[in-house]
């Protein structure tokens, strides 16, 4: 494996340097980390990741190679890698390549041999920022030039850029409900998810109106994950309020979340650092369990706001780490969403009864 000099340069000057790790090359995006142990390749290929570099907390990645049915979208979308140690050597019989393979031929930058810690660290205290990865040039000067270039993540829309372009189904036509689903960076367990409960999923693309979902004649409604700042998404905010104005059952995760706060007027806002990872504790306050969830979102739903509005929206979780909001029902409609990744890919599988319960709502909706 050739490996280079190469150089993690953060916004605010702080560097950090290391060794190449896939392609050599440049890269630049808003840094972030997450704390799962395994699944990185799932990470990796989460749509919900698009335009960020990321850190992973785990020492080892690469030391079980890759596979090609352990994807979340049909290719990585993370901007680049950074980590501790970058193993190309792999013992899983059943893997298809090994880490370095993969990210030559996705053509993905990365840099190891850093102190991911460190790092982490950093970031907890001083809270998410741009960054810039280089093994081409480890010229400060040049890539302080490059990195002021990139957008920050505060304003930008993103899901329309990882969207579907055109519909597309999964699931058997005999199945017992349709669900249209609205792709902002659906992940492919989501989809597993609803068809192994006997649904067949219309994905349409994200900026697809109300009435071409309701053409279709769907059970139900779902806003799925993906990349951005929710607020720009007018589109998306204009559907939601249409599928609840006619009381269709609505089921949102993530940045469907968010999207679906905002069309009832709850606003969201960026995060210090936002949650990424499997091992995030979570209590639902219907039934008064914890579950273990998996994470990834960068922005969240404003609690003064919904305190405010507790007359049409109700908070059915929380997070136990920091208290955020990472449940919602809408009140007097058949919706309700959360913050989380109940499919847990990668993650334990304790949220996965919301499914079942959005395959309530939709049967008693039909009857």
């Amino acid at each position: 494996m050739q490996q280079v000099p190469a150089v993690l340069l953060l916004e605010d000057g702080t560097v950090f340097y290391g060794k190449s790790a896939g392609k050599i090359g440049t890269t630049a995006g808003e840094i972030c980390f997450n704390t799962g142990m395994t699944g990185y390749q799932e990470v990796f290929t989460d749509p919900s990741y698009f335009g960020q570099l990321l850190v992973a907390t785990n020492a080892h990645i690469g030391n079980y190679g890759t596979k090609k049915t352990d994807t979340e979208s049909s290719n990585i979308k993370i901007a680049g890698l950074i980590c501790k140690n970058f193993t190309h050597q792999f013992s899983r019989q059943v893997a298809d390549e090994s880490i370095q393979e993969y990210f030559e031929n996705e053509e993905l930058v990365g840099i190891c041999n850093v102190d991911t810690r460190a790092i982490v660290r950093h970031i907890r205290d001083k809270g998410a920022m741009n960054a810039i990865i280089s093994s081409k040039t480890l010229d400060l000067e040049e890539l302080k030039h490059e990195l002021k270039q990139v957008p920050n993540m505060d304003g930008l829309e993103l899901a329309s850029k990882v969207s579907t372009k055109t519909a597309y189904i999964v699931g058997d036509d005999d199945s017992k409900y349709k669900v249209a689903a609205l792709d902002f960076g659906i992940k492919q367990n989501i989809l597993d998810c609803f068809v192994t409960r006997g649904c067949q999923v219309k994905v349409f693309p994200a900026k697809t109106n109300y009435e071409t979902l309701k053409a279709w004649n769907p059970d139900g409604y779902f806003l799925s994950n993906g990349p951005g700042d929710p607020a720009p998404m007018d589109y998306a905010i204009q559907t939601a309020k249409e599928i609840l104005a006619n009381d269709h059952p609505l089921f949102g995760i993530c940045l469907g979340h968010q999207l679906l706060a905002l069309a009832i007027g709850i606003p969201t806002y960026k995060m210090h650092n936002g949650h990424r990872g499997i091992n995030h504790p979570v209590k639902n306050l219907i039934t008064g369990s914890c579950e273990i969830t998996s994470q990834n979102h960068g922005f969240g739903v404003s609690p003064d706001a919904i305190l405010a509005n507790s007359d049409k929206v109700e908070v059915t979780h929380r997070n136990l780490n920091d208290e955020t909001i990472e449940g919602i029902r809408v009140k007097g409609k058949n919706a309700f969403s959360v913050q989380y990744h109940p499919e847990a890919s990668p993650g334990p599988h304790d949220a996965r009864y919301l499914f079942d319960f959005f395959i309530e709502m939709m049967e008693k909706h039909k009857k």
